[in-house]
């Protein structure tokens, strides 16, 4: 097998190699009396796919839909990532990158993470539960921020709250694809820091948190990560600068990360943190496409 099974009551948690680091990812599997769902198919998947009734999708990014391939069941996302999901074309517009990338970038997804179209893909809403039978729900928990559709899934009554990509790594939040945004992703973290659970999966390497608790210091931090980037953008910010030296100064990657979409991503993150900051009144733009702190 490609992953490894750790159960926390009746949720199957799959655990992918590099205890679930991208390319990978930590799938579930939920089983009730009447039917089972597997929730985001890793990459892990692709060879190993246990059986189940249907499939439960958070977002429509290549690890979290690596192994959809093995599932001719009925396949739910929420409405603001149906057509990422649907078309693979879709979803790789999504990450605005260069046009000479964008084959590449395509090229990956079919080669290395089997993504295929799945026209048949339907709409789920937030607050929607599928009943597994025996009491067993799954509940539909929108927080977008990361993608328009972003997801996470609530299973009772094991008090379980997968929250897919809200993963509590260092790294910190995501929001650099054309439809991602930053105040959506922490109203998105405030609607997590209130749901009581007993367990909180995240699809990366942070696996399981158990007790609100612990699962709050870590939000905290985690949420802090944005904090960091606004006061390095003002401290860079003492000086009049363009949106591309802001790029170019990176409030996301290391140094050391090169890539196509390092650019686009640190561009579209800078532009949200400058939108913010203006809004609060603590960055001025001095003159056409020049900004500097207050």
């Amino acid at each position: 097998m490609e992953y490894s099974t750790v159960e926390y009551g009746g949720v199957a948690v799959l655990v992918g190699a590099d205890r679930g680091a991208y390319p990978y990812g930590n799938s579930l599997l939920v089983r009730g009396t009447e039917a089972s769902v597997v929730v985001d198919p890793s990459l892990s998947l692709v060879t190993a796919a246990p059986p189940a009734d249907a499939v439960l999708v958070s977002h429509a990014h290549e690890d979290h839909i690596a192994g959809l391939g093995g599932y001719d069941v009925p396949v739910h996302v929420h409405g603001g990532d149906l057509e990422a999901l649907r078309s693979r074309a879709v979803l790789v517009a999504g990450f605005g990158l260069p046009p000479e990338s964008a084959a590449e970038a395509e090229a990956t997804m079919r080669d290395t993470f089997h993504v295929r179209d799945r026209p048949d893909a339907s709409a789920c809403a937030d607050g929607e539960v599928f009943d597994l039978g025996g009491g067993r729900t799954v509940t539909v928990v929108h927080l977008p921020g990361h993608t328009p559709g972003h997801s996470g899934f609530l299973i009772e009554p094991d008090g379980f709250l997968f929250l897919a990509d809200i993963d509590l790594t260092s790294f910190g939040p995501y929001y650099g694809d054309v439809g991602s945004s930053l105040g959506d992703f922490e109203e998105s973290l405030r609607r997590c820091r209130e749901i009581d659970a007993r367990w909180y999966g995240t699809f990366h390497q942070k696996g399981v948190v158990e007790g609100a608790a612990e699962f709050r210091r870590r939000l905290d931090a985690y949420a802090g990560v944005v904090e960091r980037r606004d006061a390095t953008l003002l401290a860079f910010l003492r000086e009049p600068r363009t949106l591309e030296e802001i790029a170019g100064h990176r409030l996301v990657y290391r140094p050391h990360v090169e890539g196509p979409h390092v650019a686009p991503v640190e561009r579209r993150t800078a532009a949200q943190h400058l939108e913010r900051l203006a809004d609060g009144g603590l960055v001025a733009e001095v003159e056409p496409g020049r900004y500097r702190a207050t």
